[in-house]
């Protein structure tokens, strides 16, 4: 056991909750081939078949599901030292410039900084992209949350990478398409796209209108976003609209006039990174509640 490593324990325990190689790599925004190599490197030092691969499935062999509780064990346990020793050289405060649609995330960062470093005051800062990285570079935050492909390096900046963000439909209750489990983006062609104004998320702006193109249409543009909650009782109420929601978000809303549904083809989702300044030290605690999801059984 002392030649295991923790991070071939995190890939068998994603790809034992997915029984799933390319689906437990995606989780863990690696490539298939890392995932694979690493877990046939965990069987050989442990010398036995954790999973019975086929071209139609994975399993868990006999021999994985005893090792399984262990792994988790194990995992568990580092979290919660890594957890401590941030806790033992955290500052009185963390400046945290946020997106929306974060949903259960942000409540696992405040319970994680509320159980580990109570000392610590968690401060969120919602400001548009453009503005959150300039108070970040300059010192007035100590982390932002960034969707979309990080620039380019500029020398300030420094981006790790969390997980993905899908998006879903939002649309009126009310419409023949919300009787539909799922949608394809090619369905909503003729109902104007309410989306917020570029300068304000350049990114998802850019990946919804070049999917409708690519999906064959030009969206055609609705009225002008302000807040989710008003673009949302705007599209429950007036002529018919869509727009896209983070599926985060949407499990934490209520539907009432507004339908989500789920995307079929093409799959809408961005990257999401916290940035941090370059030459400090990102907060450990930070980042482990943020992956947490990866690879822990006990979050929901």
């Amino acid at each position: 056991m002392a030649d295991l490593e923790s991070r071939q324990l995190r890939y068998f325990v994603a790809v034992a909750q997915e029984l799933h190689f390319g689906r437990a790599a995606e989780r863990l925004l690696l490539g298939q081939p890392a995932v694979s190599q690493q877990v046939r490197r965990l069987e050989r030092e442990l010398k036995v078949e954790l999973f019975d691969r086929s071209p139609r499935h994975v399993r868990l062999t006999p021999s994985g599901e005893r090792f399984l509780p262990a792994a988790r064990a194990v995992l568990d346990a580092e979290q919660a030292a890594r957890a401590l020793a941030a806790s033992l050289t955290a500052p009185d405060r963390l400046r945290l410039g946020t997106v929306t649609g974060l949903g259960a995330r942000l409540d696992r960062i405040l319970d994680a900084y509320e159980r580990h470093a109570p000392g610590v005051a968690v401060e969120l800062r919602a400001l548009p992209a453009a503005e959150r990285l300039a108070r970040l570079a300059d010192g007035r935050l100590d982390a932002a949350f960034v969707r979309g492909i990080p620039p380019e390096p500029d020398g300030d900046l420094r981006y790790l990478p969390l997980w993905e963000d899908e998006l879903t439909v939002a649309l009126p209750a009310r419409h023949p398409l919300a009787r539909q489990e799922a949608l394809d983006l090619a369905d909503l062609a003729a109902l104007p796209l309410r989306l917020t104004e570029r300068r304000n998320h350049p990114a998802l702006v850019d990946l919804v209108t070049a999917a409708c193109r690519e999906a064959g249409f030009e969206p055609v543009p609705g009225p002008a976003s302000g807040t989710l909650q008003d673009t949302l009782a705007a599209v429950g109420s007036g002529p018919a609209t869509w727009t896209v929601v983070y599926a985060e978000n949407a499990r934490m809303l209520l539907p009432g006039r507004v339908a989500f549904r789920p995307l079929r083809t093409p799959r809408l989702a961005l990257p999401t990174a916290l940035a941090v300044r370059r030459g400090t030290r990102p907060p450990r605690l930070l980042i482990d509640a943020c992956r947490a999801d990866r690879t822990s059984p006990h979050t929901p």
